[in-house]
């Protein structure tokens, strides 16, 4: 071989192993990219806080069940199989449905002593589900989720010993699973079949093509934009599978009773008498265009043997509703026990056919029907708007409310559900979104058959309300006693500055006693006891002693600012701010706005203060107070409302109002010197997302964006949205105007876009992001995607809350903390809408 051959052939095999070296880096770092990645230590210890017990009152309220639960699952976890099939999410190791974090501890604890009693026989490595209260208290009911099965567990409150009670394993996907008879002493459970065999083995071979028929209806139905639907007879089968369910009794001893045999039941529960069980369940045809839910369903009643003994209602498949969002499904809506008698089935029929847009002059009829089901059902009240529920106290004595969603209008009635006629009085009527004048909600107890009742004191008139308070100085729970014949209202409680005392329960029948969660900007929530009978200043006795969860940002301060658009509008945001910062001395900070808009039909309601400045300063990985770790300044939800008064569609002025919403919030951390106008990022999640590109798309505002699992092309959720009623046909204009998708041309500032790939969230389907991502990149922008395995709507493991923050602190430093003043935008502080 010649010098010259020799040296090119050498040449050819240092450039092919340099090649090959660069190929083999190139990988790595591919490799690398693709890994789960942790933020900086800060960052990190936020994630790895430890969560405070979860406390569940027992029926008389003298003793709690205590539950502590690790901050967040591992990726293991959560990526464990999942079946998504008719709208459900299915654990097919378990037949339960998909869920990722469970209790890891469970104890009691006497409220009169301020003892914790702990409890020998728990499971090894316990993984609680759920749990329930037996109605005499002598037992807790819990459920534990074993690798390959749900399993019942029963702790004795007087031995303070728990034990399995069965060897069946429990069916959970649709509810717990269980629930307590009235007698205490056994339970009604769904069971997985015996003897069901294995599930049906999808084909990759197809037998045909799948598919639907469109019918002429004669009028216009909305059908919700819904993730995990059927797809073809190989999903129906394995869904007929998995939602079949034996029904059965079982008493303390372990004594198993079948109720009749398996079928697909939505929903059990048993009358106050132990006698009569309601059953709903599934039946074919099933749809490829809507849950399970929609399903054709039979409503029955049987005895505890299984037969049926009365069919209350045969409901059809229902693919789609009307237009707007006050539709309702025709037929029997909405039924239950009544809870203060034996054997009485209460339930809601629309009148107008479900139909909002028929003028009709009652919207709901609410009937009644008593065991044996022989008489012909009793009409209980005319409603003109839509049934929301009742509570019941006695037969002269229930509260039914109603709402109509378009107006916002909410009523409650008084009325003697056993009286022949049954003339209602109105208790109140105000509007769901005038927080200021909201009466509170009326307080109820747990009876001695297990059902929910109307809290009424001693004198047999007066009721319960407790409310969140809202007032222009931020949120003051109260409690108010009511009576009910003389109108008379009393204030029992009312937080006072400079803390923030939310009230859970009442722990006796006259007020006298409440249970509060207390805390302030410094201190977490702890639960404490009101003695309101003694001197205010010795009524507080303290039961718990939770501590700061993340005591290295104790020192950050908080401030809810007051502050208006350009049009009048008062807003209201929570103003963060780093541990031992100050203006005069270290100047502007980089800042990021995490906000989410909301629609309200005055500017009045939309003015009104959310919130409290003396909650507890709680900084969550969720939240972007994470960021304060950093040296970051923080604006949590800012206010973004968008107005629609005098009866026009608020979304057809989306775009001006949310812009001058973010305007009147940049002006204003500006004006107080703690932001940097040319350093502030917005941010959202789901809708918040869709704001962030809304944003960015049609101003020059920030500086970068984070859009976490959202939406951004409308005509992919084209029969509504958020708050919008109106289809995409009939509001092209506003759809379009509302798309970012349809301007990310205009998208000239970084945006991350993140999203779970299993989101299931109706409408944020993961290809709204991946999208918006190719357009992005495609027109040459800047934007970077980042899709999180085995993640839904909201992230759940660890590695995934992990990467979101290091991600999210990554873009903030190259985009907002280190950018530059800007070169490209003539008056960043005025940005008209394009």
């Amino acid at each position: 071989m010649s010098f010259k051959s020799r040296s090119a052939h050498i040449s050819m095999a240092l450039t092919a192993t340099a090649l090959g070296t660069a190929l083999l880096n190139s990988a790595a770092v591919a490799v690398d990219a693709a890994r789960y990645k942790t933020p900086p230590a800060p960052l990190q210890a936020v994630v790895e806080q430890l969560s405070a017990p979860s406390l569940t009152l027992s029926p008389r309220r003298d003793l709690a069940a205590m539950v502590k639960t690790p901050t967040l699952p591992s990726i293991r976890e959560v990526a464990q199989p999942e079946l998504k099939l008719a709208g459900l999410r299915i654990n097919p190791r378990t037949y339960s449905q998909s869920r990722f974090s469970f209790g890891e501890d469970l104890w009691l604890f006497d409220i009169a002593t301020r003892k914790e009693i702990r409890l020998t026989g728990l499971p090894q490595n316990l993984r609680l589900a759920d749990m329930a209260w037996s109605p005499d208290q002598s037992a807790l009911a819990f459920t534990h989720v074993a690798d390959a099965s749900v399993e019942l567990w029963v702790v004795d409150v007087a031995a303070k010993s728990a034990r399995k009670i069965s060897s069946s394993p429990l069916h959970s996907v649709y509810g717990r699973g269980f629930s307590w008879m009235p007698d205490s002493r056994s339970l009604l459970v769904r069971l997985r079949p015996a003897g069901q065999g294995v599930a049906p083995v999808a084909t990759t071979v197809p037998v045909g093509p799948n598919s639907q028929d469109a019918i002429p209806s004669g009028s216009a139905r909305q059908v919700v934009t819904l993730q995990d639907l059927l797809k073809n007879e190989n999903d129906a089968a394995v869904f007929d599978h998995y939602t079949l369910i034996q029904a059965a009794h079982i008493e303390l001893n372990g004594k198993t009773t079948m109720i009749g045999k398996p079928d697909r039941f939505l929903a059990i529960s048993v009358a106050p008498d132990g006698k009569h069980v309601l059953t709903q369940a599934i039946e074919r045809p099933y749809s490829y265009a809507v849950s399970s839910r929609s399903f054709p369903r039979r409503i029955e009643v049987r005895n505890l043997s299984g037969a049926v003994t009365h069919t209350v209602a045969k409901l059809a498949l229902e693919e789609g509703l009307p237009p707007g969002n006050d539709a309702v499904r025709t037929g029997v809506r909405d039924i239950s026990w009544r809870a203060d008698q034996p054997a009485t089935l209460v339930w809601a029929e629309a009148q107008d056919g479900g139909d909002p847009a028929k003028a009709v002059p009652f919207r709901d009829l609410v009937l009644t029907q008593a065991a044996p089901f022989t008489d012909q059902p009793r009409e209980l009240i005319k409603l003109a708007t839509r049934y929301q529920g009742v509570l019941w106290a006695r037969g002269d004595l229930a509260i039914i409310s109603e709402y109509w969603w378009k107006t916002r209008a909410v009523k409650r009635w008084r009325i003697a559900p056993d009286a022949a006629a049954t003339p209602a009085e109105l208790l109140a009527s105000f509007s769901s979104e005038d927080r200021y004048n909201d009466p509170g909600m009326p307080k109820t107890r747990v009876d001695e058959s297990g059902h929910t009742r109307l809290l009424v004191a001693a004198d047999g008139e007066s009721i319960f309300l407790d409310g969140v308070g809202a007032s222009p100085e931020g949120d003051r729970p109260f409690v108010d006693r009511l009576n009910l014949v003389s109108k008379d209202k009393g204030r029992l409680f009312r937080s006072e500055t400079p803390v923030f005392e939310n009230v859970m329960e009442l722990l006796d029948n006259e007020g006298k006693r409440i249970l509060t969660t207390r805390e302030s900007p410094t201190e977490p929530s702890n639960f404490y006891v009101r003695d309101l009978t003694q001197p205010k200043a010795s009524q507080l006795t303290q039961l718990t002693q939770f501590s700061h969860p993340t005591p290295q940002l104790i020192n950050v301060t908080k401030e809810q600012i007051r502050y208006q658009r350009a049009d009048g509008v008062d807003l209201t945001a929570t103003l963060f701010l780093p541990p031992n910062y100050d203006a005069k001395r270290d100047g502007p900070l980089p800042m990021l706005m995490w906000a989410y808009p909301q629609e309200f039909t005055s500017a009045s309601a939309a003015s009104q203060v959310t919130g409290s400045p003396f909650r507890f300063n709680s900084i969550s990985y969720w939240r972007p107070q994470a960021l304060l770790s950093m040296g970051y300044a923080v604006l949590d939800n800012p206010s973004m409302p968008i107005v629609g008064e005098g009866g026009k569609e608020a979304n057809d002025s989306y775009l001006p109002q949310l812009i001058a919403n973010a305007e009147a919030a940049i002006n204003e951390v500006v004006r107080r010197g703690v932001a940097d106008r040319d350093r502030i990022a917005i941010g959202g999640h789901s809708y918040g997302a869709f704001m962030t590109a809304n944003l960015l798309a049609h101003t020059r505002l920030f500086r970068a964006g984070i859009a976490r699992s959202g939406a951004y092309n409308r005509t992919l959720t084209p029969f509504g949205f958020q708050s919008e009623e109106r289809n995409f046909w009939t509001a092209q204009s506003t759809y379009h105007a509302m798309s970012p998708f349809n301007y990310a041309d205009k998208i000239k500032d970084a945006i991350l876009l993140i999203h779970g790939e299993q989101d299931n969230n109706p409408g944020t389907y993961p290809v709204q992001s991946e999208r918006l991502f190719q357009a992005i990149k495609g027109l040459g922008g800047t934007a970077r995607l980042v899709m999180l395995p085995n993640e839904s709507h909201a992230y759940r493991a660890r590695e995934s809350i992990s990467h979101m923050l290091y991600e999210t602190n990554l873009w903030m430093e190259q985009y907002v903390k280190n950018a530059k003043p800007r070169a490209d935008v003539a008056n960043p502080k005025v940005a008209a809408p394009r």
